[in-house]
């Protein structure tokens, strides 16, 4: 029998859940942001693709019914609940679904979590300041020594 795999995050540690900025804030995605996300990410498939993370990956493959995109949702919601994963819909001063940020464990050994984020393409001025954001969140507020985050332009 093998051992158990460590936790993602350590078992005390209190998940941030919300974060403030200037123009934006986070909170855990889920299945009541379901037409609002959908939106923002069909709005932006070929802008999501040219997002650093996102341009060698799968993702957005083909457009989800809303039944499809809600499962997503589910899922993420259940990652966050049982700590595997910790998605947030990034939403703008009018609570418009603008983007979202991706906490999961990474795959590479030298990096403890792999985190992406994607704004809309009507939004594309606020990645930037985003992952600036994220980014310093990452080191002042969780227990991650090494997570892998692409860098933004500027």
């Amino acid at each position: 029998m093998s051992a158990p795999a460590d936790p993602f995050v350590p078992v005390d540690f209190n998940v941030p859940r919300e974060l403030r900025s200037d123009g934006f804030r986070l909170e855990p995605l889920g299945p009541e942001h379901n037409e609002a996300d959908r939106e923002a990410w069909t709005s932006s498939i070929a802008h999501i693709r040219a997002t650093p993370g996102f341009e060698t990956g799968s993702w957005p493959e083909r457009v989800m019914t809303l039944d499809e995109n809600c499962a997503d949702l589910v899922q993420h919601a259940r990652d966050f609940s049982e700590r595997t994963g910790f998605t947030y819909t990034v939403l703008n001063a009018t609570d418009t679904v603008i983007g979202c940020v991706y906490i999961y464990p990474s795959r590479d050994p030298e990096h403890d979590a792999h985190v992406r984020s994607w704004v809309r393409a009507k939004d594309a001025d606020r990645d930037a300041p985003l992952y600036r954001v994220v980014r310093d969140w990452l080191v002042g507020a969780w227990p991650f020594q090494n997570p892998e985050y692409a860098a933004r332009p500027g």
